[in-house]
């Protein structure tokens, strides 16, 4: 591996040991065996590394969000679809060391770490296109804006949520089966209308 990739793994090695805001960058040349120069050069600044390192911890957590063997069993905008695939994700929320953890420290901490904050708030936008496509089915890149603009923050605002709960009390946190039968009684109380109608497949030009 190159200076930056080393950087990276060892940003990730530094956050899962001490966080954000108590990770120098001195910690990240020690850890990944480079130079303070490295950093500027490869990623401009130990903030963005450390953004792009977080990225990354999260990326890898995306195969434990999708559905083993590679199909969810509910359709697409189901009832069964949304408590598989929050099932996932809170599953991840359950692993000890878990990274969500470094999602409240920038809650809290975010206006000293000013591009760390403003390069997740990108990531998690894109982000939001992953959810949709896994809950409501589709291609990510079909995703229209106005349905980013609406689900996207629906799901993100979940997750959210969700971190908040699972990182300051994991035994009261909410399951998936909890946050299905709420959003089923939500449903009714609003006339039992669907999650929303699936998207008909995009052919390609």
């Amino acid at each position: 591996m190159g200076h930056r990739e080393d950087l990276l793994d060892g940003a990730m090695r530094c956050l899962l040991e001490k966080g954000f805001a108590r990770t120098t960058a001195r910690d990240i040349v020690k850890e990944s065996g480079t130079n303070l120069a490295s950093i500027g050069y490869h990623y401009g600044s130990k903030d963005a590394l450390l953004a792009q390192a977080y990225v990354a911890l999260v990326e890898r957590l995306g195969d434990d969000f999708e559905a083993e063997g590679g199909e969810f069993d509910g359709a697409p905008g189901s009832l069964e679809r949304f408590g598989e695939v929050w099932t996932n994700i809170i599953g991840t929320m359950r692993a000890p060391g878990s990274v969500w953890r470094l999602s409240m420290e920038i809650l809290t901490m975010g206006d000293r770490m000013p591009e760390v904050r403003d390069h997740l708030a990108r990531a998690q936008r894109e982000a939001a296109r992953g959810l949709i496509a896994m809950l409501m089915g589709g291609r990510e890149e079909d995703i229209p804006d106005d349905e980013l603009a609406t689900l996207g923050k629906f799901y993100t605002t979940l997750m959210t949520g969700l971190i908040a709960q699972w990182t300051f009390d994991p035994k009261t946190a909410p399951t998936a089966e909890e946050l299905t039968e709420g959003l089923r009684r939500v449903l009714a109380g609003a006339g039992g209308a669907g999650i929303r109608t699936p998207r008909p497949p995009v052919t390609p030009a």
